[in-house]
């Protein structure tokens, strides 16, 4: 089983590994500030746009429902529709993909969504493509165990901060 995420940042670093061992792609993979000019292999930029709340997870972890974009440039000696190209494969990818960390911490993508774009980047445009989609992590520690394992509850209408766990009561066995 994966080790349990604690950051954003390791969904970021779980794709890129995923998107540089995957062989029929054939691309770098990094950062806007990684990228210099276009080359002889194909780019792909990953961004965190947005960390958006969602509702909780059903253990209590606290969502984070990210907003990804993978900005694709193709390599110079690339055909014009390259990028789109590999945008479709990126899709294929990203569907699905929990990238290696664990499911309970990690939903699938949704509204995945490609358009042609720029890259502007001193004074030289690059054709690109950017695929951008919805991913939610669910951060931070379960409400329902305490530290012996004992598990708890709360009812709203009974408590004034459902966020806060010292407010939670123990179930009744």
């Amino acid at each position: 089983m994966p080790a349990p995420i604690q950051q954003p940042s390791q969904l970021f670093t779980a794709m890129a590994t995923t998107l540089r061992n995957t062989a029929d792609l054939n691309v770098q993979v990094g950062h806007h500030e990684d990228f210099t000019a276009p080359g002889e292999q194909a780019w792909v930029l990953i961004d965190i746009e947005r960390n958006a709340s969602g509702q909780r997870a059903a253990n209590g972890r606290i969502a984070h429902v990210l907003t990804l974009s993978l900005q694709v440039i193709p390599a110079v000696s690339a055909s014009a529709f390259a990028a789109c190209d590999l945008i479709a494969a990126l899709k294929n990818l990203i569907t699905d993909n929990h990238w290696g960390l664990p499911g309970d911490q990690c939903d699938a993508p949704m509204n995945i969504d490609g358009l042609p774009s720029l890259l502007v980047r001193a004074d030289q445009p690059s054709k690109a493509w950017t695929l951008t989609f919805n991913q939610t992590l669910y951060l931070g520690p379960t409400l329902l165990d305490d530290p012996f394992g004992t598990p708890k509850f709360a009812r709203t209408w009974e408590v004034s901060n459902i966020d806060d766990p010292d407010q939670y009561t123990a179930l009744e066995a």
